[in-house]
């Protein structure tokens, strides 16, 4: 039976969730370079990663890969963070992670799928290249 987990662990990491999703940029930064993991996820796998991605902020995403986040880590539904950013219209995030060379064919739906259903030729064309 697994430990129960202390609430000031629980309440740091919460914090550490909404900044993600927020582009919190110093903040994600201060506590990664503090240690906390930076492939940290939630109850659904999502990780700080895939939350800054998801919610269109491409200084936090960043920030997180040049601090050795995993780009194509999917969440528990086999989302990857390039596949939720071309989702959410976020080109700029779409760019960083494939200079930082993720997978547009990971996860289901991919990101080459999820383009072509949002009729998204800009990251199509980010690909062909």
């Amino acid at each position: 039976m697994a430990e129960p987990i202390d609430p000031e662990v629980q309440e740091i990491a919460q914090r550490l969730f909404d900044a993600a999703r927020a582009g919190h940029v110093e903040t994600l930064a201060a506590y990664v370079d503090a240690g906390v993991p930076v492939n940290l996820c939630n109850e659904k796998g999502d990780t700080l990663l895939m939350l800054a991605s998801y919610h269109g902020h491409a200084d936090a995403v960043r920030t997180l890969i040049e601090r050795g986040a995993d780009v194509d880590r999917l969440n528990d539904r086999e989302q990857s963070p390039i596949a939720g950013a071309v989702f959410k219209g976020a080109i700029d995030v779409v760019r960083v992670l494939t200079e930082a060379g993720a997978d547009p064919y990971a996860g289901h739906p991919n990101a080459v799928e999820s383009a072509r259903m949002f009729e998204r030729e800009d990251c199509l064309q980010l690909w062909a290249q």
